[in-house]
């Protein structure tokens, strides 16, 4: 018998514990796997066609990582870690303003920091589903928050849901967010627009990097199949859009150190994905309402400067389905943390988005000389945020016979 009743039809009666989880991105997937594995019935709603992310590299820090843990995936995913390794800070002439080391990450915070494409952690993550859990294609809209006593309802094409659980993963324009908190203003406009491109590149060999410009920063990082992951971001109005961004690419960044010169040469127009950032600048008053929880953008959208808006997503799962009966809870647990890492994820976009050319001089000149005087300066500024710990220890790694 089903865990979760559709209607109008007359629904047949509901097993305890059944959850709906509207959208399908890796926020959603891990909290569905994180209640399948507590004996939830778990339906996931994902509106596009399938679960294939478009086309992208996803960072991965050791609270993630320790996160994923929980739910037996952690080594998996190390295991499946394209890059893993030493990196730095450059200006566009290719000189180094500060290096970080892999080792120095793992000792500092019990875990190495990883890259691995989108795809990988999405089938991961759906490989411990049951097969029938996922309904692509399949828009979703809260009918009803739920309360003590009576389901949450959630629209579909054809019927509804009902669910004792609603997790909320349907991204930084969240419909269900607008639906609890109709009063709250929503996402804003980072000030800065973003081009992501992964493409093979066999051959050419280079550190993992990312590069501050003037009001610019560039980002390359060798996968370990061959492929480049490169990401940019530019200052620019929002909805402004080129009508070749490939070309828009070379106009900015086509003189900076290379390999961007040879990244650019091999992209197509078709292989740019071009996005304006956006964020919730004042806080959610809470991550719950009803019998209804959000996780990821759609509870606390962030700049991507500290690359923890999925890190931070998959830490909500797994503490949602830890709180699963005490919602507010949940909330408690995550408002602060998430607010203050989005906070500092707001700062650092402002200081590497920096335009002024004095400013960028005067940044640029402190970060080498902090650099040379406390070599792990990058790191120190994920104290706190790599260093997080999920609830419920021991974590599989640790059952495993590994320490993490």
């Amino acid at each position: 018998m089903s865990a979760v009743s559709e209607t109008p039809a007359q629904p047949p009666a509901r097993a305890s514990r059944a959850a709906v989880v509207v959208g399908g991105g890796i926020g959603g997937l891990t909290a569905a796997v994180a209640l399948h594995q507590r004996g939830w019935h778990v339906t996931v709603l994902e509106r596009a066609a399938s679960l294939a992310p478009v086309g992208s590299a996803i960072s991965l820090a050791p609270n993630s990582l320790r996160a994923l843990d929980v739910i037996g995936a952690g080594d998996e995913v190390r295991d499946l870690a394209a890059w893993q390794g030493d990196g730095g800070l450059r200006t566009p002439g290719g000189r180094w303003l500060s290096r970080t080391s892999a080792a120095e990450a793992e000792a500092r915070f019990g875990g190495p920091l990883v890259l691995l494409h989108r795809a990988t952690l999405v089938a991961t993550l759906t490989a411990r589903l049951p097969p029938d859990a996922v309904r692509t294609g399949t828009p979703a809209a809260l009918a009803d928050p739920g309360a003590a006593g009576r389901p949450a309802r959630v629209s579909i094409p054809g019927g509804e849901l009902e669910a004792d659980l609603v997790v909320a993963a349907d991204g930084i324009h969240s419909a269900t967010r607008r639906t609890l908190f109709p009063g709250h203003p929503g996402p804003v406009y980072s000030g800065f627009t973003t081009w992501r491109i992964v493409l093979p590149l066999p051959g050419t060999e280079f550190a993992s990097h990312e590069t501050w410009g003037r009001g610019r920063i560039w980002g390359s990082h060798p996968l370990k199949d061959g492929r480049v992951y490169a990401y940019a971001a530019a200052t620019a109005p929002a909805g402004e859009r080129a009508a070749d961004e490939r070309a828009e690419l070379l106009r900015r960044y086509g003189d900076w150190h290379r390999p961007v010169p040879e990244i650019l040469a091999a992209v197509r127009p078709e292989d740019v994905l071009r996005h304006d950032v956006h964020h919730l600048a004042p806080p959610l008053p809470a991550f719950h309402r009803g019998r209804v929880a959000l996780v990821g953008d759609a509870a606390h959208a962030m700049p991507p400067s500290l690359g923890q808006g999925g890190n931070q997503a998959i830490e909500d799962a797994i503490v949602l389905a830890h709180h699963h009966a005490d919602l507010p809870a949940y909330s408690a647990a995550r408002l602060p943390r998430t607010t203050a890492v989005a906070r500092k994820a707001v700062r650092t976009a402002r200081l590497t988005m920096t335009a002024h050319p004095v400013a960028v001089a005067l940044r640029d000149t402190a970060i080498t000389a902090l650099s040379a005087a406390a070599p792990a300066l990058l790191l120190r500024g994920f104290d706190g945020i790599a260093d997080w710990r999920p609830p419920q220890p021991p974590y599989a790694a640790v059952e495993a016979g590994r320490t993490r």
